[in-house]
């Protein structure tokens, strides 16, 4: 087991961002898993928001019982990155359709609950004055990690032992499985916030009873009215762009991967830029230039490079927030129970994903994408006067 700060945040990043690349395995696959099993747009939606009722089921069970607050954080992890592992292999091993598909999916998005939270619980445990820049680097790591299916699915294209989807799948739960590894063996939690914490039910709803970290709280459901539907269909619609220009698939996968590289970057420079300028000003600057993108990415639909662009910069500030309403919610609740209220948040931010992922492919449908991710514009518009109102507060 590792002591120091440093080799700890190193292997908690890793650790993080090999479980979390299961997350859009199938995602990432949805053009290929389109032609094997003729999927309809609404079971396009459901290969990720089966990930994300899971999630919610997983991390709302997790918050009643105060599990990351009662036992190990790092054995949590581990734990639950295998069955994480194990869940995502058994499409390729098992299902010949989508409904054993979308059940697997839902025990991976429950797994995945135990590794993500706890997952800020520990980072948030070995940081005090840069703890803003400690979670950026660990959100970094988790959309880096996200995005992996898609770098996966593009270098695996040339691979004939399998088809390129099992390949991904495939891969992803090996990372998963290196990461249950690490975390049991080796991760630690430090010495910054409270341990063993007795069973207390009434703390799952104490980050929404107060007004201050409700305030947070509801700038992460903003943040995440828009974020899940960005890495799920931007790289969709990366790839009817190319398409239609006649660039390689290769090639529009490799971008859909950098929405999710520019991110990790993103998050990082955010946390350092909130600890020294406060984490209600940066979730705000964030949260504004997500939102122009919102509005403006569809028009560069015929323009593959200039839409590119217009995607990385999205890339860049749609997570860059994410870091800072779970750095700000460690500092601003019950430090015994600071497990607890990242479960809370996280599950009901990953219940608002589930609206936007639901409705972004039947508009893609009826309006394409030129338009379709307006809708999103107000998961920014709500982040940012809650934030505001948490910036005018002492």
């Amino acid at each position: 087991m590792l002591k120091t700060k440093k080799h700890n945040m190193i292997l908690l990043s890793v650790c993080v961002l090999l479980s979390m690349s299961v997350w859009f395995s199938a995602s990432a696959i949805v053009p290929q898993l389109t032609e094997e099993w003729a999927l309809s747009s609404t079971l396009q939606a459901w290969l990720t928001m089966s990930v994300q009722i899971g999630f919610v089921v997983g991390a709302l069970l997790s918050a009643v019982l105060n599990l990351s607050d009662r036992y190990p954080a790092p054995k949590i992890m581990a734990l639950s990155a295998l069955i994480a592992a194990v869940a995502n292999a058994m499409i390729p091993l098992w299902s010949d359709g989508p409904t054993s598909a979308l059940v697997f999916r839902g025990i991976t998005g429950a797994a995945l609950a135990g590794v993500y939270p706890p997952g800020m619980k520990i980072m948030a445990s070995w940081c005090q004055k840069d703890r803003g820049k400690c979670v950026g680097i660990l959100v970094g790591a988790v959309t880096i990690g996200s995005g992996m299916p898609h770098l996966l699915n593009a270098l695996s294209n040339g691979n004939q032992l399998l088809p390129a989807w099992q390949n991904v799948l495939f891969g992803t739960s090996v990372q998963a499985l290196i990461a249950s590894f690490l975390a049991y063996f080796f991760l630690a939690s430090g010495p910054f916030l409270g341990k063993g914490a007795p069973f207390d039910w009434k703390q799952a709803t104490s980050g929404l009873r107060d007004r201050r970290t409700r305030l947070v709280n509801f700038g992460y459901f903003g943040h995440m009215w828009e974020l899940y539907a960005v890495w799920a269909w931007a790289p969709i619609m990366l790839i009817a762009s190319f398409s239609q220009a006649g660039y390689s698939h290769t090639a529009a996968k490799l971008a859909g991967f950098g929405i999710f590289a520019i991110g990790g970057l993103g998050s990082y420079f955010a946390g350092i830029a909130a600890d020294k300028i406060g984490r209600p000003t940066i979730t705000i600057i964030s949260l504004i230039v997500s939102g122009l993108c919102c509005i403006s990415v569809g028009f560069f639909q015929s323009n593959p490079i200039l839409l590119l662009v217009i995607c990385l910069i999205w890339g860049f500030f749609v997570v860059a927030d994410s870091a800072q309403f779970s750095a700000a919610l460690t500092e601003l609740a019950d430090s015994r129970y600071v497990g607890t209220a990242l479960q809370v948040q996280t599950s009901l931010g990953f219940l608002v994903t589930l609206i936007t992922l639901q409705i972004t492919p039947i508009l893609v449908e009826w309006v394409g994408f030129e338009w379709v991710f307006w809708i999103l514009l107000p998961g920014p518009i709500f982040g940012i006067i809650s934030m505001n109102a948490l910036r005018l507060r002492p």
